[in-house]
């Protein structure tokens, strides 16, 4: 799998150990923060690894900043994206059942085996297949694109 990838300044250790993670099971990663600093901004790294994810040179995102909050809102302003902030295995199957997530983040307070146990849930998680989460999802992309509005 295609994966790409983005921290803060703050997060870098732990995304250096999830690329080395990635990288061991045969995965291929683009890092979309590949300098970090003290000044940098993380709406721009989340937006790169987004429209990787957008333009299918990537087929999942994953996003790691201190909250993880602040990272979902900007991915989530990227036209085509569902990114879920994830705090278990089964935030990380579910919004990928559900809600068919594109792209995960997550805080780096978390144990480095629970993040691990995370991406690989979220990774291996059958995407939407039930009709209703289908119908809500594709309520979501027609209002981003304009073409619905609420009733």
């Amino acid at each position: 799998m295609k994966i790409a990838i983005a921290s803060d300044h703050r997060g870098v250790k732990y995304k250096e150990e999830i690329i080395s993670y990635l990288k061991e099971k045969g995965h291929e990663i683009i890092d979309c923060s590949p300098i970090n600093n003290p000044t940098d901004d993380y709406p721009d790294f989340a937006i790169k690894t987004c429209k990787k994810v957008v333009n299918k040179d990537a087929e999942i995102g994953i996003l790691i900043c201190r909250t993880g909050i602040g990272m979902s809102i900007a991915a989530n302003k990227v036209k085509g994206i569902r990114c879920a902030k994830v705090d278990s295995v089964e935030d990380a199957i579910l919004c990928r059942n559900d809600n068919g997530a594109n792209v995960m983040t997550f805080n780096y307070t978390k144990d480095m085996s629970l993040i691990k146990k995370m991406i690989d849930a979220f990774m291996s998680a059958e995407i939407m297949n039930d009709e209703r989460h289908i119908r809500r999802v594709n309520k979501i992309m027609k209002y981003e694109s304009g073409e619905y509005d609420v009733l």
